[in-house]
């Protein structure tokens, strides 16, 4: 039952960057098509903040990302089973993924909230948590206990729960249950955690066959292992190798997801580490990158999907991209500026509104600045990795590359 079920979805390269890990290529879902590369806009709790669905579906997103761990806690998972799943539950036709809680459960259980430090040169201790915070998870060889962040109650995670949730989500690609570790983790934490993660892979297979199995009735859902390691080459070669052969209950993970904590100075080495041991025919899925030089570094180095909530928390900030660089849209001298965040966007907001106009919400704390800055922002971002693809198809990637980041990274 899962051979055939598992037909709804596939994946297939089509071209690739001369003298590079870079690809293009296709992923079928049971709700469409994704071509790769592709930016996913993350809707954390069955939305992208201050943004219609149909607004995200206008300006080009193929997909969304949402969070198991949020939607277990709110609404819960038997709503969303109830309901038909996740699309149908936020009105979106489209291909959906879910990520398993593994990355909320530690960076809120130590306190880190959304962000977690990307480089590598502070402390070195297992017992790292932000200061001033509680530690809200403890980790255990069968899986995660942890307090809820809305109200105190206390939770459990394990790689058969995450499963569970995840499959009553409904998904399209869901992801392994693992152990996100921070740079600050010393050397045999690592190694034990990678080890940890790699006997819960296993038993996400063996769940992931038995309810795919009971639920037959449902649309195919593809399970992506996730790769850690943190900045070790040997622990994500590692991690690439055991997780792309392996195999239980008769199936193997559909593609992968290079996960962590990633020290942004090395990004593309460590994506190519981890490219260079997986299968070439799985996709690939860098989970929480989003900057526009690390998504040409992904691309570059073999990175098929990435999904991140910088374009969207960045734009609550009033922080806009633009072809020359990110600036904050409120500042004094935009007050009278009447031109569009970017005369070159095809984006609804940059076709409808000024600078101006969007200086004025935002310092009249009015929700339609969010709005507007949200979907330039994610257009912005969605486009671009669309160009990126683009380019691979014409076999220029490194010219679009070296003229785009020459005028973005020099205004920064």
């Amino acid at each position: 039952m899962v051979q055939l079920s598992a037909m709804a979805f596939s994946f297939a390269v089509s071209r690739t960057i001369p003298g590079e890990r870079g690809r293009s290529g296709s992923i079928q879902t049971p709700h469409g098509e994704i071509k790769t590369p592709a930016f996913i806009p993350v809707g954390t709790k069955a939305t992208v903040k201050s943004a219609l669905p149909e607004s995200i579906s206008d300006l080009g997103a193929q997909a969304v990302l949402a969070n198991a761990y949020h939607l277990y806690l709110q609404p819960g998972p038997d709503t969303l089973d109830e309901a038909g799943g996740l699309g149908k539950f936020m009105n979106w036709d489209r291909p959906t993924f879910t990520d398993s809680g593994g990355f909320q459960v530690m960076s809120l259980g130590v306190g880190f909230k959304k962000v977690i430090d990307m480089t590598g040169d502070s402390l070195n201790s297992d017992d790292v948590i932000a200061e001033k915070r509680e530690r809200l998870a403890h980790v255990d060889d069968d899986g995660v206990t942890f307090k809820s962040h809305l109200d105190g109650s206390m939770h459990r995670f394990s790689p058969e729960i995450s499963m569970q949730v995840q499959h009553k989500i409904g998904a399209d690609i869901i992801f392994a249950f693992d152990e996100l570790t921070t740079l600050h983790n010393t050397r045999k934490y690592q190694e034990d955690s990678l080890e940890r993660t790699r006997l819960w892979a296993i038993r996400c297979l063996d769940e992931h066959k038995k309810l795919t199995d009971a639920r037959s009735s449902k649309p195919y859902q593809a399970l992506f292992g996730v790769l850690q390691g943190a900045q070790y080459e040997d622990l994500r070669r590692k991690a690439a190798r055991d997780l792309g052969s392996m195999s239980s209950s008769g199936i193997e993970f559909d593609g992968f997801g290079i996960g962590g904590a990633l020290d942004k100075s090395k990004l593309g080495t460590i994506i190519s580490w981890a490219v260079d041991e997986l299968p070439i025919n799985k996709p690939r899925h860098l989970l929480g990158i989003g900057e526009p030089a690390d998504l040409f570094a992904g691309v570059e180095n073999g990175a098929d999907t990435f999904d991140c909530v910088a374009p969207t928390r960045e734009a609550r900030t009033s922080a806009v991209y633009s072809p020359t660089g990110r600036f904050n849209v409120s500042g004094g001298s935009y007050r009278r500026d009447f031109s569009p965040i970017d005369s070159s966007c095809a984006c609804y907001t940059c076709k409808n509104y000024s600078r101006a106009y969007i200086n004025h919400l935002f310092r009249a704390k009015e929700i339609l600045g969010p709005t507007l800055a949200t979907i330039h922002n994610v257009y912005f971002i969605v486009n671009l990795v669309e160009k990126m693809r683009e380019a691979i198809e014409r076999g220029d990637f490194k010219e679009f590359k070296r003229e785009f980041l020459g005028r973005y990274k020099g205004s920064e």
